[in-house]
């Protein structure tokens, strides 16, 4: 059994939370939306808006409590929440990306486990489950902080996955060196000004402001699907649709997502209920910014909060799904 790295006690508590633990640094969840989708038929904004399909969607993160940051939105455990401290930039040594991946998919295998006899589970719908197809590389830490982000995209992709990418964008240098880009690329911009970074965000790295500038930068010239993912914080970032509008005007993406922040995890002993917005709070910001963006105001789901923003005649669904 490998060493973790990080300490026994967070061990504890991402077990408690029902995370699957995956090597030394790597984790799986599942998400809500898996059960909605295997027991109730109901899929995510994901499938709505892009077309994957979400009982065979992967939530996965190759550095699960490790991050450049410490947003006060994350549900993610950080050492100020508990008084106990780890390296926050992630440990000397990295698991290979094939060992990641294939953990990962026995790890999705083992949360299936439990539902294949379920009675409202249709058992075509389980046995597709079974073999995943799309990787949500994000659900807690900063991914490209894993050195080999590039060899887990193309591990992901050689087994015929879509991936999806979310980054906080201070590790600019990681998305230059990828020998391939995801399916589709995330770029969380939960504040539009250094000043709002520095108070929402809490950069660990003191340049971070320009370097997630320089990630604009990069995306609108190297990669094709890209979506800046505003988590709204009501009373926090929502005063800030013109700030918005030019890193959008900078960075021209094809798709901009608007979604509340949720009051859960350790986010809860930094924010209050209050910050979560409802889901007319989303949609007249995202109103907002469609003007002044000329974006078109494309979708919505209500569930999640979330409304999805595109430019021109740009198609969210992914070509081939």
């Amino acid at each position: 059994m490998q060493t973790l790295a990080y300490p026994s006690e967070i061990a504890g508590i991402l077990r408690k939370q029902k995370y699957q633990l995956v090597g030394r640094h790597s984790a799986v969840k599942k998400c809500h939306w898996l059960h909605e989708m295997l027991v109730n038929q109901r899929p995510c904004y994901k499938q709505q808006f892009y077309g994957i399909r979400t009982h065979r969607c992967l939530q996965m993160s190759p550095a699960v409590v490790f991050c450049t940051q410490r947003c006060l939105h994350c549900w993610r455990v950080q050492p100020p929440d508990i008084g106990l401290e780890w390296s926050e930039l992630g440990p000397d040594e990295w698991d290979p990306p094939e060992l990641v991946v294939e953990e990962a998919i026995k790890a999705q295998r083992r949360i299936l486990t439990g539902y294949k006899k379920h009675p409202k589970v249709p058992e075509a719908l389980w046995r597709e489950a079974w073999n995943p197809n799309q990787a949500a590389i994000s659900l807690s830490g900063e991914p490209t902080l894993y050195p080999y982000i590039g060899g887990l995209i193309r591990e992901f992709h050689r087994r015929g996955f879509t991936t999806f990418l979310v980054t906080n964008g201070t590790l600019p240098e990681r998305l230059e060196a990828l020998p391939e880009p995801p399916t589709q690329l995330y770029i969380s911009l939960t504040a539009p000004t250094e000043e709002a970074h520095r108070v929402l965000c809490r950069p660990l790295l003191k340049d971070a402001w320009k370097r997630i500038l320089r990630t604009i930068d990069l995306a609108r010239e190297r990669f094709d699907r890209v979506v800046y993912r505003i988590t709204l914080i009501r009373g926090w970032n929502d005063r800030y649709a013109d700030e918005y509008a030019k890193l959008i005007e900078r960075g021209q993406p094809p798709f901009v997502e608007i979604k509340a922040y949720m009051f859960v995890g350790y986010s809860q002993r930094r924010l209050t209920l209050d910050a979560m917005p409802l889901h007319r709070h989303v949609m007249e910001f995202a109103e907002e910014l469609a003007k002044k963006t000329g974006y078109q105001l494309y979708d919505e789901n209500i569930s999640s909060r979330v409304a999805l923003l595109v430019s021109g005649a740009v198609k969210p669904r992914i070509p081939g799904l």
